[in-house]
């Protein structure tokens, strides 16, 4: 199968596990991960219905944005804050939030160049404990988020995880992101929307647990190139 069709088939997939854990069909947003994938592979994608990109390097979403129109770029990889104002120039959202200093670098950004605007962000937490991982400590959440009010240009809207590659830790990632946003929910008074979780291998546990973005990259694109 082309990307495109593998692209229908894996959104068709996700609306069936949404189905069965008890939700909306529509209630999971797809979003293919296009890391080292060509340009021509986003495109057939695009033109079977997809219109966001995940990207894990600021090189290469830029590169790609420059060969590909139409489509929003989401960054999902660490981003360091010497690349903040590169990635800024390109993306709408960032799903891998996870230090103050970055929050700031972002701010400073958005206040300088487009001052009317927000920047969609998710808070990366590290679930998994593995230390090859980014991602907010757990147990520094709470503080860190409190923090984030000080920064009027970020849209902050939910939390993501990487989850552990053995299924029964990774189950357990999830609950604890999805019990981690039940606590920012109650402190708040609502809000804390987003929970990105679960990839290609795992995203049925993932939608069960209460995701509401699955990040698909090799079941639509193959192999990584």
């Amino acid at each position: 199968m082309t990307p495109g069709e593998r692209f229908v088939h894996v959104r068709e997939a996700v609306r069936a596990a949404s189905r069965a854990a008890g939700r909306d069909a529509g209630a999971v947003r797809l979003l293919p991960v296009s890391k080292t994938q060509p340009a021509g592979a986003v495109r057939a994608v695009m033109a079977a219905g997809g219109h966001q990109f995940g990207e894990n390097r600021v090189q290469e979403m830029t590169a790609k944005a420059g060969e590909v129109d139409g489509a929003a770029w989401v960054l999902i990889g660490h981003l360091q804050r010497n690349k903040a104002a590169a990635a800024c120039a390109v993306m709408s959202e960032l799903q891998s939030l996870d230090s103050v200093a970055l929050a700031r670098a972002l701010e400073t950004w958005y206040a300088g160049h487009r001052p009317e605007a927000r920047l969609r962000v998710l808070v990366e937490v590290n679930t998994s404990g593995e230390p090859s991982k980014w991602g907010a400590h757990p147990g520094a959440v709470a503080e860190f988020t409190r923090e984030l009010r000080s920064y009027p240009h970020l849209d902050v809207r939910g939390l993501m995880t990487v989850a552990h590659p053995d299924p029964d830790r990774a189950r357990l990632g999830f609950a604890a992101l999805a019990g981690l946003r039940d606590q920012l929910r109650d402190r708040d008074g609502g809000g804390w929307d987003e929970l990105s979780m679960g990839m290609s291998g795992d995203y049925a546990a993932a939608i069960a647990a209460g995701s509401t973005c699955v990040r698909i990259g090799t079941a639509i694109f193959g192999d990584r190139q």
